[in-house]
């Protein structure tokens, strides 16, 4: 039976249209839920948009809309963005639909019969942006929000709070025991420095908001916005509907965020799941902000770029390709167009593309269209077993640069092979059996390399194996078998095509 594996983003907040560290945490999601197809594994990938809170109740009453006619325009946008970037998510999950709303009651009462709910006044910094409490000590200069450096509000209600203060104990002995739960190490020891501090009891409910989802015991008050958001994981595998899949898929294998949000699911989210009696996160990635000029994107600055603007020039695959492969997953990353063409151009263009253009050419011109077949073994068989290697450790740890990095290792050993043995010369020597056999072996690279990188880009993997003559999809391969070499079938036929990544001149 295939291995259940469970891979979510966050879910997109709707006060704005999708920029591209939105896309940023989707394609990283997306290329760990295909390469987990890879090796057979039965995978739930999960992205969404949150559409409950004070900034969209008083965004929708400033442009004279209702909530929810404003947050079903908006939430569309991000159904957009997957559909350009080529995502796989097999759900999307709103938190204004009715299976969350039913799941989101069921673990509130949950949570309140457990007894870590009370009743209290809360006098406190509120952002509404974050929809988050401050401290003072948290704030900036002018009491700002250290995120959105935008001045916070006094507030004074009553108000629900979760004993998150009973927790502090049960969380520093999961993550004892469970170090691998935060990931990378520096943001462990964020989570672990946070708990230590001293937690504190926050506020899971308001009064004065009626956009949201009313608490069972005390429909006056809709739930704060974290008890409504983050349990989109657990309502996207059948909490609340289906106790069997929930079971199967849950605990989560991977929440990946950005790092702002990494108190919320590494220290609330956990501590939340304790008290109703259900096990947390396998592992939360907090990865770091994608800058734009060594600043964050915001709606403010007016630096935020939509995806869309560089799939129309570089397209889905070289947009995926870059933002994985120049972007080290992790820490902050700062985006930089003409850096953007320079890896295009070099690794799409120059290495892959074109010893997919020369190797197709030349088999086709030199066997009439038909593929010799490769050789049981070569040269080239050392460098496919180490591209399947260094994939598989660096997927392990998330190391999307370092791992698909090994794929082009195998795309320059075979560039190599092809300047040193020099089909066209043998041929022109009239050696055509020793040029087949050089060809043969590279057109089993390129095969190979279709099935390793169709996580990272999809569309030209599936394009690349077509003109192989292959049938199905590479990602319809099952790891390690579909890359043991020689599986090229001698016979099949050949098309040369187009250059699969054309040079972009900037």
């Amino acid at each position: 039976m295939a291995r259940p594996f469970y891979v979510t983003t966050p879910i997109y907040y709707v006060n704005d249209a999708p920029h591209i560290g939105h896309a940023y945490t989707s394609v990283a999601a997306d290329a760990l839920a295909r390469w987990r197809r890879l090796w057979g594994d039965d995978v739930v990938f999960l992205t969404g948009t949150d559409e409950h809170g004070l900034k969209v109740q008083r965004a929708a009453e400033a442009q004279g809309l209702g909530p929810q006619e404003l947050v079903d325009r908006h939430s569309a946008h991000y159904r957009e963005m997957g559909e350009l970037l080529e995502l796989s998510n097999t759900d999307f999950i709103r938190t204004t639909e009715a299976r969350h709303r039913t799941a989101v009651q069921q673990f509130l009462q949950a949570v309140h019969d457990h007894g870590d709910i009370e009743l209290g006044t809360y006098q406190g910094l509120y952002c509404v942006a974050c929809e988050a409490y401050y401290t003072a000590d948290e704030l900036i200069e002018g009491e700002r929000c250290p995120i959105h450096e935008r001045p916070v509000e006094h507030v004074t209600e009553e108000n629900y709070f979760f004993a998150l203060s009973r927790y502090q104990d049960r969380l520093l002995e999961h993550y004892a025991q469970h170090p691998e739960a935060v990931q990378p190490q520096a943001r462990l020891n964020e989570v672990l420095g946070f708990i230590r501090q001293g937690l504190r009891d926050f506020s899971m409910s308001r009064k004065s908001i009626s956009w949201g989802i009313p608490l069972p015991w005390d429909p006056e008050h809709v739930t704060y916005v974290w008890f409504d958001a983050l349990f989109n994981y657990c309502t996207g595998v059948g909490y609340g509907e289906d106790r069997a899949r929930f079971d199967r898929y849950w605990p989560v294998d991977y929440h990946l965020v950005g790092k702002d949000i990494l108190r919320f699911h590494a220290v609330y989210w956990p501590a939340m799941l304790m008290a109703a009696g259900e096990a947390p996160p396998r592992c939360v990635f907090a990865h770091g902000w994608l800058t734009v000029g060594g600043e964050k994107m915001s709606k403010t600055k007016l630096n935020a770029i939509a995806p869309a603007q560089l799939v129309e020039e570089f397209g889905a695959d070289g947009y995926r390709y870059h933002f994985l492969r120049d972007q080290q997953f992790g820490p902050d990353g700062d985006f930089s167009y003409e850096a953007m063409v320079a890896r295009y151009n070099a690794d799409l263009a120059n290495n892959f593309g074109n010893l997919a253009n020369r190797v197709l050419t030349m088999a086709v011109a030199y066997g009439d269209g038909v593929a010799p077949g490769a050789r049981a073994e070569g040269p080239l068989v050392a460098a496919s077993r180490a591209a399947l290697s260094g994939l598989e450790q660096g997927m392990d740890r998330l190391d999307f640069a370092g791992g698909f990095g090994a794929i082009w290792d195998l795309i320059h050993a075979a560039n190599a092979f092809i300047e040193d043995r020099q089909p066209w010369a043998l041929r022109k020597a009239g050696d055509a059996e020793a040029a087949a056999a050089v060809l043969g072996d590279c057109l089993e690279v390129l095969r190979i390399v279709a099935v390793l990188a169709s996580p990272l880009i999809p569309g030209a993997c599936g394009e690349l194996w077509r003109r192989l003559g292959l049938p199905g999809r590479p990602e319809d391969e099952r790891l390690p078998d579909g890359v043991e070499w020689g599986r090229m079938p001698a016979g099949v036929r050949l098309e040369k095509g187009a250059p699969l990544f054309p040079r972009i001149e900037a």
